[in-house]
């Protein structure tokens, strides 16, 4: 007896709302980002600078999204810790400590949160964030310079698109 699988082709699509995996990895090429290297506590005991990304792997606001969140790495990975969160796990969290992610998330996506390292938030912003403001409150933070020329977005193919900042 012979059983024969026969598999239909993959299909990811970045403007629809369907799960298709990891966004950082499909959309951005970068799968490092998840999960996150550090915890927000550990970032503000040590007085670092952190960057919150709160999305869904299936959003496609999120995974239009996720190139600019794989070019923050590029550009402030050394200096800042950068934290992607999905917000499953948030849901119906109303926790009020500052150290815990769901504090800073007003339920929609994406979110960029930027904490300096005192626990200040400079950035509270829904939707496409421009890289250009995350930049600025970054530097901010930082105190370290970022980069003047804005940013452009190119995109090689129906799925992936890299952000890179001039």
């Amino acid at each position: 007896m012979c059983l024969l699988l026969i598999a239909g082709p993959a299909e990811a699509a970045r403007d629809t709302d369907s799960y298709d995996g990891n966004i950082f990895a499909l959309y951005a090429g970068n799968g490092s980002l998840v999960p996150p290297a550090t915890t927000l506590k550990d970032a503000l005991e040590k007085e670092r600078t952190s960057v919150i990304v709160f999305y869904l792997d299936d959003s496609s606001t999120s995974k239009i999204f996720a190139p600019v969140v794989s070019e923050l790495q590029r550009l402030w990975g050394r200096e800042v810790e950068l934290l992607p969160f999905t917000t499953d796990a948030f849901q119906g969290d109303d926790s009020q400590d500052p150290s815990d992610p769901a504090t800073y998330w007003h339920g929609t996506i994406p979110q960029v949160v930027v904490i300096d390292g005192k626990g200040t938030v400079l950035l509270d912003e829904d939707g496409q964030v421009p890289l250009e403001v995350i930049n600025a409150a970054v530097s901010a933070a930082t105190g370290i310079e970022a980069p003047s020329e804005g940013s452009i977005t190119i995109s090689f193919n129906e799925l992936n698109t890299e952000v890179m900042s001039r």
